[in-house]
């Protein structure tokens, strides 16, 4: 059995430790409401793209002179998956819950012949892809515990991936993150990004022209080639800031949890405690009074 003094070093420990998961609590929230705006203001935008790729694509993507930014390259031998987590832990299982996707799809994919690379953003998917897939990893970005995510980042990842298809490297990009559905919930899942006549197959519902003929000015081709860069990078846009989201959700809610947990080892050690002491000093009292009758 533990000493009272052993007991009492545990209490003041696991009090200790209850002031850091509260702290961390408190500033996870502080930052959600922050990450939430952040991501629920990019929506309108990221839909109001998508419905004009949409309306533009539908008369381009059967066109021969479609831009395989759109398109694809007509191949699906080698996936590109972009997988996206956090920088840091204690979020619950936030990060593990994006990894099982990709390790999933991963998976999936190598089954069915096709080669994998992967280009990790988040330095808890990179440590955890890397034991695993090490030799499929590419290129691996870190985000700065979060400092990081904005448009500028999002338009160098989009560069670097709009880079490799343009080289060659890959026929079909997939990006991997996390969907914020509230703040208690996150769902992993899985977007194409390239081609993008797949990305917006999967996002938005093509409209119906209605046998209409739109004539623009410039012609359809010329503005796909400036709005599909721009595309590429507000899907990444969108999923950084809905990552961001549910890391803050996601660690608030686990702080929360260790907060309670921590309150209730407390009484449980506290209630040994005073077992503990009562009885040594039921025990004392009955040493003094057997030596008092053998007096």
């Amino acid at each position: 059995m533990a000493s009272l003094k052993d007991l009492r070093n545990r209490i003041a420990s696991v009090k200790s430790t209850q002031k850091i998961t509260k702290a961390m609590q408190m500033v996870a929230a502080a930052k959600l409401r922050r990450a939430q705006d952040a991501a629920e203001a990019a929506g309108p935008y990221a839909g109001r793209m998508a419905s004009v790729m949409a309306n533009l694509s539908t008369s381009m993507k059967d066109s021969p002179g479609a831009s395989p930014l759109l398109v694809g390259t007509g191949k699906s031998d080698t996936y590109l998956l972009v997988v996206m987590t956090a920088d840091r832990g204690l979020c619950g299982g936030f990060n593990t819950n994006i990894v099982r996707k990709a390790r999933e799809r991963v998976n999936a994919l190598q089954s069915d012949g096709k080669t994998v690379k992967i280009i990790t953003i988040g330095k808890k998917g990179a440590d955890q892809l890397n034991r695993l897939y090490s030799q499929l990893i590419v290129k691996r970005f870190d985000l700065a515990g979060g400092k990081s995510v904005g448009k500028e980042a999002a338009g160098e990842f989009g560069s670097i991936v709009r880079e490799m298809f343009e080289a060659g490297e890959f026929d079909v990009c997939e990006l991997i993150s996390s969907e914020f559905v509230s703040v208690i919930s996150q769902k992993p899942r899985t977007q194409t990004l390239i081609p993008a006549v797949d990305a917006i197959d999967e996002g938005v519902e093509r409209p119906d022209l209605g046998g209409a003929v739109y004539e623009y000015e410039p012609d359809e081709e010329e503005i796909l080639n400036v709005l599909l860069p721009r595309y590429v990078d507000t899907i990444l846009l969108s999923a950084l800031l809905e990552n961001a989201a549910g890391e803050m959700g996601a660690r608030m809610a686990a702080m929360d949890n260790a907060t309670r947990n921590a309150g209730e080892l407390i009484d449980k050690l506290n209630l040994i405690y005073n077992r503990t002491r009562q009885a040594k000093i039921t025990t004392e009292l009955t040493e003094i009074i057997s030596g008092a009758e053998a007096l």
